[in-house]
């Protein structure tokens, strides 16, 4: 059977890898599942396949009885003679199928399915030793296909697929792509891919800078940390072993040409190259960089960090959508709460206290209140509803609710009771109109003629004088304020 059949076993098992062993016993499998389906299925069958004559040669065994009643499972003595001479009655004889070459379609179709499977099942094998001692490496390839949005790379032996959560996103790729990315898991058994591919993960932005700084990969620079926003922004911290190397020129290369490739790499990530520092003070205030940071206060226990910046650099802190601070904190692994000088001057004050311990108000209105002269509870408590909708966009119902909690807080507090602030009298008269003088008309007797003449001059001559001492300070502008100044 098959002449050739040692010479196509001999090629795959060199092409693919496979051992020769798994591939026979695929085959003889194959043509047992066919000749039962050949030959009845209750036939006991065994197939063997000899290497010698690279030929498959099937047996079935069957009991030996004075007369046979199941053509598939018994034989008859007469006819068991036959074949072996020295038979006994209820002896198994096995006998060697002839012609076992016409299986049939459907039995052939069966045998190549088994065939398959089992090619499968060992190439599987091979794929997972061979990228078993790979995993979280950098690998390449090239963009084969796209499947429901998750990307098919050619790593060249083998498909690994890079879900569509782990690829950058509005960074796109076609077919035909040279692409790398980093190798997050391999799976033994699975049914479609068993290499995972991500290239939104911190390690794929470490393993870049592995490779193309050599003071990371000779350890004279370790990662301490990495975090990211892939597409957008990332943050690494990288400290040196030796005092005369710094960590954060050698990942940046001469003219930033290390950290180009990586970005480059990425796409046009922004990366930030921070210095690590055991002190957590003195992290924080790396690991904010752009922004210039005032003071910092350390809670080890809640393992968080209070950072006050200078007002103008509170923004810069904080970043777009809060990600420059929510960067530093996962890659601290510390929280991190950002207030400006002005609010933390806020914070200091007790009245200002006083009005966050009022059901309702946060720090955001707080400062608001702050900035029109309402700066205790005490002070809530007799202001007007009309003056708090001026202030924040509220409803009647919710100021006259902060009014009345106010009063509670200021009460609870034992904080003074403020004076209600007159209000302007209502003249009812409109803008544009003028007010008619208040209270009885007194004649004036009008001077004489010399009297007036005198008065006229001494008003002109204090009028002069008066001129002449303001001149200077009119021309003396004071300085405006420096933007730069903090």
């Amino acid at each position: 059977m098959l002449s050739d059949l040692k010479r196509i076993i001999d090629q795959i098992s060199r092409d693919r890898g496979f051992d020769k062993k798994l591939l026979v016993e695929a085959i003889e499998e194959a043509v047992a599942s066919a000749a039962r389906k050949k030959y009845g299925s209750r036939r006991d069958i065994e197939v063997h396949y000899n290497e010698e004559y690279g030929e498959v040669e099937v047996f079935q065994f069957r009991n030996v009885v004075e007369q046979a009643v199941d053509d598939q499972t018994e034989i008859s003595f007469e006819q068991a003679q036959k074949l072996d001479p020295e038979v006994q009655l209820g002896d198994e004889l096995g006998e060697k199928m002839e012609n076992i070459t016409d299986l049939g379609r459907i039995a052939a179709q069966s045998a190549k399915q088994v065939i398959i499977h089992r090619m499968k099942d060992a190439e599987r094998e091979v794929i997972y030793d061979m990228f078993k001692d790979r995993e979280g490496e950098v690998v390449s390839g090239i963009v084969q296909r796209f499947e429901r949005g998750n990307m098919i790379v050619n790593l060249g032996r083998t498909d690994a697929i890079l879900p569509k959560e782990h690829q950058i996103p509005k960074r796109s790729f076609k077919q035909g792509d040279r692409i790398r990315a980093y190798l997050t898991e391999v799976r033994e058994n699975a049914r479609d891919s068993q290499l995972v591919l991500s290239r939104t993960a911190d390690e794929f932005l470490a393993k870049l800078f592995n490779m193309e700084v050599p003071e990371i990969a000779e350890g004279i620079v370790r990662i301490m940390g990495v975090s990211r926003e892939p597409g957008f922004r990332a943050k690494i911290a990288v400290s040196s072993t030796e005092s005369d190397v710094d960590p954060v020129g050698a990942c940046v290369g001469m003219k930033g040409s290390r950290v180009q490739n990586v970005v480059q790499e990425l796409q046009g990530e922004r990366i930030d190259i921070v210095t690590w520092s055991p002190d957590p003070a003195k992290y924080v205030y790396n690991a904010l960089a752009p922004a210039h940071v005032s003071m910092v206060m350390v809670d080890e226990d809640a393992n968080s960090l209070l950072v006050v910046v200078p007002n103008d650099q509170l923004s810069l802190a904080i970043g777009r959508q809060g990600q420059n601070v929510r960067l530093a904190s996962k890659l601290m692994g510390w929280r991190i709460d950002v207030k400006s000088e002005q609010r933390w001057a806020n914070l200091e004050d007790e009245g200002y206290q006083s009005l966050l311990k009022i059901p309702g108000i946060d720090e955001g209105l707080a400062d608001q209140l702050f900035s029109k002269e309402i700066r205790s509870a005490a002070d809530l408590a007799i202001a007007d509803v009309e003056e708090l909708i001026i202030i924040r966009a509220i409803d009647d119902d919710f100021g006259q609710q902060l009014i009345e909690a106010a009063a509670k807080v200021a009460e609870e507090l034992g904080l003074p009771q403020a004076e209600k602030k007159p209000k302007a009298p209502e003249t009812g008269v409109e803008d544009g109109d003028a007010e008619e003088p208040v209270g009885e008309e007194v004649p004036v007797e009008e001077p004489s003629a010399p009297e007036a003449e005198a008065d006229t001059a001494d008003e002109d001559s204090s009028v002069e004088n008066e001129t002449a001492e303001l001149e200077p300070e009119a021309s003396e502008e004071e300085p405006e304020p420096s933007e730069d100044k903090q």
